[in-house]
């Protein structure tokens, strides 16, 4: 579930399914990016009676009953990373992002270095930095065929340009990283050029700098679909089956069209409205909804198709720091000073969640998952202390009801029922780090729905493997 943001051109992982050359001076109208296409890849699906949903409420809080430590990996490898030519890329760091897919977890640390690792084995694979003095920046599993596709950038082009790679799964699990191919290799995606990966149409946007020209390629076989040469558009946003094209703002107005993800066909050529001398915070559109908000100024959620529009005060809609839309519930979160909300598109506040504090005030959705139904939300929050002013404040996952705000399970530190598995204590390779550790400052995290198993990496480049 990721927020589309750009990402500096410096030796640093990306962390959004958009990874640019450059954020400093990028082509960027709006800065805000919404998660049309979150990180954690929100397919469709109908939303059952209240029946049904109180029944699944009860199956999620058994799911998540009893989850324990099974198992811990590291990243850092003093022995293993040999190869690498860059000092900072043999250096302990954090994790940044985590994917899992058949049987393997990918973990990339904020240096740069991606390593794999096998859950049927539960060691090392290998790192799939294939060059000596490559940096990944991102990861993106596709699953049409069944690969991971990696975003770096290198040394010798002084970390500017981006270079993406497929590498099939089945390669990755013998061993062999370098079996991969590159992608999109006629395109110069130097700054402020970037590359996106939308799961839900099952389509890649990328932005040459060189050219100026914005293309589309089918995610299934990478096959180039059409370009989009317009030298004023300043930001292109998508959403399930459609484009939308933001192009200079004019002095009282922003011009903008909507054209068909499929083939680029113009569906409607419009102009919105603006307050002068206000700065946008963001525009989004979500299927047939536009939503606008200037600083200081009322929501405006506006239905394309017949011009209504609705508003919200500003008083009770205050600019969010990110979006997450839900495609078929027709609702979004919001997220704002470490608290998640829910909206639909009439403008009302659906949920509040009852216990779900962030732990990290700017959103970082690597720390956030969103399970393929949209109901459950899976967190890194703060636990607050129940009994005593005076405990201490400690992190937790929190997996939480959409729908209702109501927290399902939690795995905390001060939870007695939370231990390292029992099949781990005499283990010839024993899990280092207590539950606290494991705990402390967790920097992303990711839930494999087919195994039922949370994975969360930490600052010190561990990921550690929660289930029941």
């Amino acid at each position: 579930m990721e927020i589309k943001r750009k990402i500096a051109s410096s030796p640093r992982p990306s962390r959004g399914r958009r990874v640019a050359a450059d954020v400093a001076a990028g082509k960027r109208a709006f800065p805000f990016h919404s998660s049309q296409n979150c990180t954690r890849k929100l397919f469709r699906r109908e939303i059952g009676t209240a029946g049904n949903r109180l029944f699944n409420s009860s199956n999620a809080q058994e799911k998540f009953r009893n989850f324990q430590l099974q198992e811990e990996f590291d990243t850092y490898d003093p022995k293993g990373n040999w190869f690498l030519q860059l000092n900072f890329l043999k250096k302990r760091s954090k994790i940044t992002e985590i994917v899992a897919a058949k049987d393997v977890v990918f973990a990339l640390a904020q240096s740069g270095v991606c390593a794999a690792f096998s859950r049927e084995t539960n060691k090392k694979i290998c790192y799939l930095n294939i060059n000596p003095d490559e940096v990944i920046r991102s990861l993106f599993y596709n699953k049409n065929n069944e690969s991971l596709i990696t975003v770096s950038v290198y040394a010798s082009d002084h970390f500017s340009t981006l270079k993406c790679r497929s590498t099939p799964i089945q390669y990755i699990r013998r061993g062999q990283p370098d079996a991969g191919f590159g992608l999109f290799g006629s395109e110069s995606l130097k700054w402020p050029g970037f590359v996106e990966f939308d799961d839900v149409n099952g389509k890649v946007l990328t932005y040459s700098a060189q050219d100026g020209i914005y293309k589309v390629f089918d995610l299934k076989n990478y096959t180039h679909l059409y370009s989009i040469s317009d030298e004023h558009v300043s930001e292109i946003k998508i959403s399930p089956g459609i484009m939308l094209l933001i192009y200079e703002r004019c002095a009282s107005h922003v011009p903008l069209k909507i054209l068909s993800i499929e083939d680029g066909t113009v569906l409607k050529d419009f102009k919105h409205l603006l307050h002068r001398n206000k700065k946008v915070d963001f525009i989004e559109q979500f299927n047939e909804k536009l939503l606008v908000k200037q600083d200081n100024e009322n929501l405006q959620i506006l239905d394309v198709r017949n011009s209504q529009l609705t508003e919200v005060s500003r008083t009770e809609f205050m600019t969010p720091s990110a979006f997450i839309f839900l495609y078929e519930n027709q609702l979004f979160l919001t997220f704002r000073n470490r608290t998640v909300v829910v909206w639909n598109f009439r403008g009302e506040l659906v949920t509040y969640f009852e216990d779900h504090l962030l732990w990290h005030p700017d959103c970082n959705t690597n720390n956030i998952y969103i399970t393929t139904d949209q109901d459950l939300i899976i967190s890194y929050c703060k636990s607050l202390p129940q009994e005593s002013l005076d405990e201490e404040i400690v992190g937790s996952i929190n997996i939480s009801n959409i729908l209702t705000g109501k927290c399902l399970a939690k795995i905390c530190a001060t939870d007695p029922n939370v231990e390292i598995s029992p099949r781990r204590r005499g283990s010839s390779s024993p899990i280092v780090s207590t539950i606290r550790e494991a705990l402390d400052d967790v920097t992303a995290l990711f839930y494999d729905e087919e195994k039922n198993e949370i994975y969360t990496g930490n600052r010190y480049g561990h990921v550690h493997v929660w289930s029941n």
